[in-house]
């Protein structure tokens, strides 16, 4: 099988949905896809990750299907951290809160690196393993069942499908590091997805038992081809 994971395109977020600029990207994105096709296409409930989602299901006649669970505002609640200014931001882009993600003393708790006391305050234990466990029924729903203490998925019904999940870059953060293994600091730091950024993981059974492997995080070469900018957030051009 092969997981298709796509940050929806550039957006309003109030009211939710996309800008001009995000649905030519959403074309983008469904015409990359559409190439070699999706068996099975799903979004999260939010309307731009729904839209950018469209044009795939236009071009192949494919219903999508909406998964509650992947929305941001759930990963919002839990995973964000309130600045000097007393605004709320993501944790990985806090800089105090970035370096300790990156910190030894963290990594060496791996897996629980929500149990540092400097995290106590706030609900990174509880959002992480509500996306874990959401995650993995979502996975094993596809054919592979994870084995969390083995860092392995069981193949209980291997196939070729190739599936797509359009939804957001915060709650992406938390469920690509569950599905590939990585604790969330190290994914969170080190990785990041810009607007219709794909990442396709591969789940390639053997003798019963597949590894989640990355293919490529957050590509955006559908835009080049269409012509239209590759800046990383509208900010950085690469």
């Amino acid at each position: 099988m092969l997981l298709y994971y796509i940050r929806h395109g550039d957006p309003i977020y109030n009211p939710d949905q996309l800008t001009p600029l995000g649905r030519r990207q959403a074309e983008a994105i469904g015409k990359r896809l559409a190439i070699h096709g999706i068996d099975k296409i799903y979004s999260s409930t939010s309307t731009r990750a729904y839209q950018t989602a469209q044009p795939l299901a236009e071009m192949l006649k494919k219903e999508i299907a909406q998964l509650e669970f992947c929305h941001e505002n759930h990963a919002w609640a839990d995973l964000t951290v309130t600045r000097e200014d007393g605004r709320k931001t993501w944790a990985f882009t806090d800089l105090k809160t970035a370096r300790l993600f990156i910190s030894p003393e963290v990594r060496k708790l791996d897996e629980n690196w929500y149990d540092h006391p400097a995290f106590a305050e706030y609900n990174f234990k509880q959002g992480i393993q509500r996306i874990q466990r959401e995650a993995d029924a979502f996975l094993e729903s596809l054919g592979y069942k994870h084995i969390r203490e083995k860092n392995i998925y069981q193949a209980i019904r291997p196939n070729e499908d190739r599936v797509a999940l359009f939804a957001h870059e915060g709650f992406g953060m938390a469920f690509l590091s569950s599905v590939l293994d990585i604790p969330y600091p190290m994914f969170c730091t080190h990785f990041s997805m810009s607007h219709t950024g794909m990442s396709v993981i591969e789940f390639k059974e053997k003798d019963g038992f597949a590894t989640a492997r990355a293919l490529m995080v957050a590509s955006d070469g559908h835009l080049y081809r269409e012509g239209l900018h590759t800046n990383y957030q509208n900010v950085i051009r690469v």
